[in-house]
């Protein structure tokens, strides 16, 4: 083969290996809000509350933030091709038990399977990524890509679930899963290269241990909050609970000699940055999601389709602005193009606390845009700071981190929002009350981006180096 036909293979190879990763990070953010346009007919079909409810979705975010770090970690050391692979079989067996589950709890230890699946994915599919793109640029439209291709499944889920649930049945929501995975399998086999290892990583179990059960704890107490009341003595208690188990948690990561949260991380401005802020803002947009939906069908009284229907105008933004972040970054810096979305996305926020039974669509659609734009305005760029701020050996963890931090927010915002709906207050002023912080984490996300730029960039330090 000569050298142009070399280069044509080779090009070949790095797209179809993106190709499998955005498939990968595809499936794992459908499922997190196709999932919201059938709860109403999961509740039927099985019974259960508002609370019920939430674990359907919680048991799944619950799963893949507090695992993977861990997985970030087994891909650094034992390859991540394997681990996605892995990963990808095992959220395809699972997608499959969802959608036989005879019982509501079934149901929800599927879900979890799924988490755990999910958190294997995303991190080996950016260990993957910055292993095929090296140059910064490319690394940066990669990801992009990856970015885009994830938020088209994030933001098509409630029009797809709307649609299966009407021709179907909730169930056929976890079906779709199974034909993306085969494909993503045999990419994944043929085209991905392996990555380097490092034989000499170990697992922190006390820490990985004490991160599910703080983060389990909390959830539980955050949804019951909204049940049996704030100052109920089990919820203050699984409150104080969560923040003792964090402490501990944070004080095994200082102490192990290869913690699975290397801290030392965290000394580098943009990585703590981009950590954060992908806190704040997937509080505020997949409590929202939650929300809405039930906004859509309890309020409004939408059918699932017609719910899906009423999110597609995301559908219609966030690819091209994903795809125009990238771009925009190389002008205007990360932190500028991070803070822009943040604020537009917040503007949506706020723009909803009008909304009622029987507010026009049309103003309810422009915020919807203004969600979907300034979250996918924000999210490549955010991914790309915080991969180009640590070595590449440290890629897993580095991205594991991101993600970690990033459904720790869904959790959170799943479990905080919907507690505010289903608590003494009405669905309405709960909802506001929901748009109000929302907008408010929005807007600090764009004051981290701000206040974490850096004037120098270096990538490599010798607190990466120090954090194995």
């Amino acid at each position: 083969m000569n050298e142009d036909g070399t280069h044509k293979f080779a090009e070949r190879t790095r797209a179809l290996t993106l190709a499998a990763m955005s498939l990968g990070f595809g499936v794992v953010q459908l499922d997190v809000t196709i999932v919201n346009t059938a709860l109403n007919a999961i509740g039927s079909g099985f019974g259960g509350g508002m609370s019920a409810l939430q674990w359907v979705v919680n048991a799944y975010t619950i799963g893949f933030a507090a695992l993977i770090l861990t997985a970030g970690a087994l891909g650094d050391r034992f390859d991540a091709k394997r681990m996605f692979i892995g990963g990808f079989a095992l959220f395809t067996l699972a997608s499959s038990a969802c959608a036989v589950a005879p019982s509501l709890h079934l149901l929800i230890a599927a879900r979890a399977a799924q988490g755990v699946a999910a958190a294997t994915l995303v991190p080996n599919s950016l260990a993957l990524l910055n292993h095929a793109y090296p140059e910064a640029n490319a690394r940066g439209r990669a990801v992009g890509v990856w970015a885009a291709g994830a938020s088209v499944a994030l933001t098509a889920g409630p029009l797809a679930g709307g649609v299966l649930i009407a021709l179907v049945g909730w169930r056929a929501i976890f079906l779709v899963n199974v034909p993306v995975g085969l494909v993503g399998l045999s990419l994944t086999w043929r085209f991905a290269g392996e990555t380097p290892t490092a034989g000499d990583r170990r697992l922190d179990l006390p820490g990985q241990a004490a991160a599910i059960l703080a983060l389990g704890i909390l959830a539980g107490a955050m949804i019951e909050g909204g049940k049996l009341g704030w100052r109920n003595a089990l919820v203050l208690g699984g409150l104080a609970a969560a923040g003792v188990l964090a402490a501990l948690f944070v004080l095994q990561e200082r102490r192990a000699v290869q913690p699975m949260l290397p801290l030392q991380l965290f000394k580098r401005k943009a990585f703590a940055s981009a950590t954060l802020i992908g806190v704040l803002a997937n509080t505020a947009f997949y409590g929202l999601i939650f929300v809405l939906s039930l906004y859509f069908q309890q309020i409004d009284g939408l059918s699932p389709f017609q719910t899906g229907l009423a999110f597609t105008p995301m559908l219609g933004v966030v690819l091209p602005v994903n795809l125009l972040a990238p771009r925009l970054s190389e002008r205007l810096g990360a932190p500028g193009v991070i803070a822009i979305g943040a604020l537009i996305a917040s503007a949506g926020a706020l723009g909803l606390l009008v909304a009622h039974s029987g507010t026009p669509y049309a103003w309810l659609c422009a915020q919807l845009v203004a969600l979907g734009g300034g979250l996918g305005l924000l999210v490549p760029p955010m991914t790309a700071m915080l991969l180009g701020s640590v070595d590449r050996s440290y890629s897993g963890i580095a991205s594991g981190v991101l993600n970690s931090a990033r459904q720790t927010g869904s959790v959170v915002g799943v479990a905080l929002f919907g507690a505010f709906v289903a608590s003494g207050l009405d669905f309405a002023a709960g909802m506001k009350a929901s748009l109000a912080i929302a907008a408010g984490l929005l807007v600090a996300s764009a004051g981290v981006a701000i206040l974490g730029r850096e004037r120098r960039q270096s990538r490599v330090r010798g607190e990466e180096r120090e954090a194995a």
